[in-house]
């Protein structure tokens, strides 16, 4: 009798361990610790074989240490913390990609409902958007002469061409349903605008501000590599002058991460704003 009890209880504990497991919630947590592990263990060991040229995950934390108990140190010129150096380039990322929002959303849906627009712009944005934003920075440097002017002007043709594009696409796609309760009831046209086509459009036109967000990022950081003054492209380029590998890691990581939070933020706000019955 005892044993038979034992054995209930340990399969009891058997079943709450594997439903423990299998739950949503704690899957969320060890994959992704499982995964960041293994390439963590991965690196130490591929780097600590004769002849590594990049430090291990321990010798980045040794060398970087400094940087990363103390983000919000001032120093003079650009030898700031990396607090000040990411929030340098947040700030010209926020001008520029604003700036983007609003031009792209504007035209994208001027395309989007006028087909003579259309006709007109869409073989010139089907050639500007396949142009690496590397390659507007000469010309803006040229055409502006300002280093900074130069940098947001980068950012701002980098992201607009996603919103712009999904922004037509959006427009593009309301369903004729809709347009055809629109002039049965002969809705004004400012009342269509805010009743029918921002509504229908919001779900793409946000899939294009998270792209261009991510876009936006990825310029900045490449486009202070050459431009100089603080932020963490510089960061990173002057980390390389200085033959300083550890801090170009920690710098990606941070890189990586605040580029995430950007996609989270823009994303979120989609899900606030959208409308349920369009998600």
């Amino acid at each position: 009798m005892t044993t038979t009890l034992d054995t209930r209880s340990r399969q009891t504990t058997s079943q709450r361990w594997t439903a423990l497991i299998n739950g949503k919630k704690l899957q969320r947590i060890i994959a992704p610790a499982v995964a960041i592990t293994s390439v963590l263990v991965l690196w130490q060991l591929l780097c600590s074989l004769p002849g590594a040229t990049l430090p291990t995950p321990t010798q980045v934390v040794s060398d970087t240490w400094e940087l990363i108990v103390n983000p919000f140190y001032q120093g003079t010129g650009t030898n700031k913390g990396l607090f000040w150096q990411i929030a340098a380039s947040l700030q010209r990322v926020a001008i520029g990609y604003t700036a983007a929002a609003i031009v792209g959303v504007a035209l994208g849906i001027l395309i989007g409902v006028n087909r003579l627009f259309y006709a007109g712009l869409d073989p010139l944005v089907q050639v500007f958007r396949t142009i690496p934003p590397l390659a507007w920075l000469p010309i803006s440097l040229a055409a502006i002469q300002k280093s900074e002017l130069a940098a947001l002007f980068v950012i701002f043709i980098t992201a607009i061409w996603p919103i712009l594009i999904n922004t037509a696409v959006g427009v593009q796609r309301i369903p004729a349903d809709y347009n055809n309760v629109a002039r049965v009831l002969k809705l004004p046209k400012l009342k269509y605008f805010f009743k029918i086509l921002l509504p229908a459009s919001l779900p793409y036109i946000f899939t294009g501000l998270r792209l261009g967000i991510g876009l936006s990022w990825l310029a900045i950081v490449a486009a202070e590599m050459l431009i100089g003054g603080v932020g963490i492209g510089f960061f990173i380029w002057d980390a390389y002058n200085s033959a300083k590998v550890s801090d170009i890691i920690l710098a990606l990581l941070y890189v990586g991460l605040v580029g995430l939070l950007l996609d989270k933020l823009v994303g979120f706000a989609g899900s606030l704003i959208v409308p349920a019955e369009r998600k």
